[in-house]
């Protein structure tokens, strides 16, 4: 990939670009160029005249990703200033791509409107809305208007959730396609008491996942096709959590890589790990599920990029 051929924008493009300080679980390796665009038209005009053949990848913060040690072969979009305001009008809530979703939830609670769910997810909002986040029983779709998003060639579009088609940690989205704003329409609420529930969420988190540990939250979604809602009478039997535990693989461990042994569905990086230990560690819990209950988990972590060396990892799961 050859820069002469690029567009130039009036934002920051970096080529050669480690990213593996840019997720949360340190690992990976660099991106043909990162473009942080300096605002909307910058990033529009930039993707209609960047040529065709070039691959686009948008990432947020690394919160639930792992790059490869091979890097990626494409231009890694990674929004920032000028895509994380917050508005609130009336009764509906307009993110930014790059807003943090604690701070969604924290503003909407101010305002008394309830996106409390938001609130113990990591990531950002453009995050939020391509794998369909939730937790407690309430998913991103359950309260989402309509998203902007610039099309790989620079064209502005706002979708409905019918037209991103939710799943289960799932959307369609166009190849190379930017998310850059979300407008959501939540319940309404007592700010003090959204506000009480969101630090009562925080503290169930902290007692029982690995807060303080390098991972990406969840590595695996539930075999059940949902999130735990957090209640007293919350079924375990098809969770990701127990059946890892029921094959004997809380805590284990290749390289640098481990299963918490405070969640055993959070994958860390203990120090030193690299991408492929991680992967591959977790490969080895798929295959121990399977072998000892026939069920198959898919990754909720997304992997990109290229591998360094062999892998044991199926990139199509």
């Amino acid at each position: 990939m050859t820069i002469a051929k690029f567009p130039t924008p009036r934002g920051k493009l970096t080529p050669r670009r480690s990213l593996n300080d840019l997720t949360w679980l340190r690992v990976g390796g660099p991106a043909d160029y990162l473009l942080q665009p300096a605002d909307l038209e910058d990033l529009r005009g930039f993707l209609r005249d960047l040529p065709q053949d070039v691959a686009v990848f948008p990432m947020g913060v690394g919160s639930n990703l792992i790059v490869r040690d091979g890097g990626l072969r494409a231009v890694v979009v990674r929004l920032g200033r000028g895509f994380n305001g917050v508005e609130i009008d009336g009764e509906q809530v307009t993110a930014g791509a790059a807003a943090l979703d604690a701070h969604v939830a924290r503003k909407a609670a101010d305002a008394g409107l309830d996106l409390t769910f938001l609130r113990t997810i990591p990531g950002s909002i453009g995050g939020a809305v391509r794998m369909n986040a939730g937790c407690y029983g309430s998913y991103t779709a359950d309260h989402l208007v309509c998203v902007q998003v610039v099309l790989r060639d620079g064209t502005l579009v706002t979708l409905t959730p019918e037209a991103l088609n939710f799943r289960y940690r799932q959307s369609d989205l166009a190849e190379g396609a930017v998310i850059v704003s979300a407008t959501f329409a939540p319940p309404k609420g007592d700010p003090a008491e959204l506000h009480a529930r969101m630090e009562e969420q925080l503290r169930k988190r902290d007692e029982t996942q690995p807060t303080k540990d390098r991972s990406a939250g969840s590595t695996f979604r539930n075999p059940a096709g949902f999130s735990s809602t957090g209640r007293a009478d919350d079924v375990h039997d098809l969770k990701a959590w127990k059946v890892i535990d029921d094959a004997g693989m809380r805590g284990a461990t290749l390289g640098g890589a481990q299963m918490s042994p405070k969640h055993s569905n959070f994958l860390i990086n203990t120090g030193g790990a690299t991408a492929a230990d991680l992967e591959n560690l977790g490969e080895e819990v798929r295959k121990k599920v399977y072998d000892t209950s026939g069920i198959r988990l898919v990754w909720e972590i997304m992997r990109i990029g290229e591998t360094e060396g062999p892998s044991t990892a199926d990139p199509e799961t």
